[in-house]
């Protein structure tokens, strides 16, 4: 159970500094951001939170069961939360590089259908990941 806790400590390492990155985003917005991004922010802050609460669940579980009366209960909690918690974790990834994106293409690239080019963009690490995968059996 050790490595479970391990795995959970680190996924909300993770998550929570993304978590601090996206807030400190919509404290501090740029002049410029538009009301698609500011949608965009608040279902990417939304998913972080539910990834963080997610992911740090098998910590409280922990917590709350020990000693344990049977530790393959407590392994598969503990893997449901990691497992949902990953998916909205996914989905803050691929938002959070969606506005990088938008606002680094923007810069670098004054036309409007640029922006389009960051949705198509921001696919690829996660397509690319699903690929390598897939062929690692």
């Amino acid at each position: 159970y050790d490595t479970i806790l391990k795995e959970s400590a680190v996924l909300t390492t993770v998550s929570g500094f993304l978590f601090a990155f996206l807030l400190n985003i919509s404290i501090n917005r740029p002049s410029d951001f538009s009301f698609e991004d500011g949608i965009i922010l608040m279902i990417a802050l939304f998913t972080i939170t539910f990834a963080t609460s997610l992911l740090s669940m098998p910590v409280f579980y922990h917590h709350l069961q020990y000693p344990y009366r049977n530790i393959e209960k407590f392994k598969l909690r503990s893997h449901r939360f990691i497992v949902f918690g990953t998916a909205p974790l996914f989905i803050t990834l691929y938002l959070g590089l969606l506005l990088g994106l938008k606002f680094g293409l923007h810069l670098a690239f004054d036309s409007p259908v640029i922006e389009y080019w960051a949705y198509m963009f921001s696919v690829i690490p996660f397509v690319s990941v699903y690929i390598f995968y897939r062929l690692r059996k």
